[in-house]
């Protein structure tokens, strides 16, 4: 009943889109807990239209979220993107031993490719088909999509696409936005790699066609971000940030925490500091959801539910 829903609700909206007139949008809301670069914000579509980009939740802001200048100590030339799935973060790298570093959302097809690459091609407001193979296997999910979905706030891929390709090779992976902020810094869905839609719109402007991709593996992962853990959260911390915080206020020695990249965490102590206020309802399965917090469709204590759009993304 949750999938038949959420396609009547999507069926619905695109009808609305293609039917009711454009009308002045109102001046977005600002809230002083977000940043100013993560505030609401107007774009165009890819018809002209005014589409509204909702501001970032200060909650989905981590620390490790957040778009931030940081120190950088890979190989790799000014210019270049890579993408870390393991520590699920995105590098723009400046000269100077810097970066621009972005948090990300990585779904499972976010660890189906490594190695080198180059942007081929981006688009905004990309449109969004299921493959071929994805009609014909599962039917009940995409036939309704075999005509594809138009650019815009319903679209999986979000406000931005960047698209990969090994020389005229098209690898299927792609760096893009969400309909889903909630998910960024986390591992919980099928698409590629998600960045809020403010952040994709910043490093669509920054990044030419041609621009090399580095998609590290595990290994250099582990070599250049050491170990990381996952939080009850569903984040990924540095394993030695996460000893810090939960060492005792007299000093002494934290437990040991296992040394693997992205692990999760078996049984955290209850002092772990929550970052999202979401975790506690995935901490506590009968904590009841606060109608003030539930207003994001995607909010869910049920941490196996995908969206069945999102999980689309090829």
């Amino acid at each position: 009943m949750r999938l038949a829903s959420l396609f009547t609700a999507l069926a619905f909206g695109l009808a609305a889109c293609a039917t009711q007139p454009q009308t002045p949008a109102p001046a977005p809301t600002r809230s002083a807990e977000v940043p100013a670069i993560y505030q609401a914000r107007q774009d165009r579509g890819p018809n002209g239209e005014i589409i509204e980009i909702p501001a970032v939740r200060a909650a989905y802001l981590t620390d490790r979220n957040r778009r931030q200048l940081v120190p950088y100590n890979g190989p790799e030339a000014p210019g270049t993107i890579v993408v870390d799935p393991y520590a699920r973060v995105l590098y723009h790298v400046q000269p100077g031993g810097q970066a621009m570093r972005y948090g990300v959302a990585v779904g499972r097809a976010g660890k189906g490719f490594e190695g080198s690459a180059t942007i081929a091609r981006k688009a905004a407001w990309p449109a969004w088909r299921p493959t071929d193979n994805m009609i014909r296997t599962e039917p009940e999910l995409y036939s309704q999509f075999a005509g594809g979905l138009s650019g815009g706030m319903h679209n999986p891929l979000g406000s931005r696409a960047l698209y990969l390709y090994q020389g005229s090779r098209d690898t299927y992976y792609r760096i893009h936005g969400t309909m889903d902020p909630s998910s960024i810094g986390k591992a919980t869905s099928a698409g590629c790699i998600r960045l809020f839609n403010q952040d994709i719109i910043d490093l669509f402007e920054q990044v030419p066609n041609g621009t090399r991709v580095i998609v590290r593996s595990q290994a250099d992962s582990l070599r250049y971000e050491g170990p990381m853990v996952e939080t009850p959260e569903g984040y990924v911390v540095p394993a030695n940030e996460l000893q810090t915080a939960l060492a005792t206020p007299m000093g002494a020695t934290a437990p040991a925490i296992p040394a693997v990249p992205a692990a999760p965490l078996a049984a955290a102590p209850q002092s772990v500091p929550q970052m999202d206020p979401y975790g506690q309802m995935l901490s506590d399965p009968y904590a009841q959801p606060s109608p003030l917090l539930v207003s994001d469709p995607f909010a869910t204590a049920d941490a196996s539910f995908v969206s069945p759009v999102e999980s689309a993304v090829p």
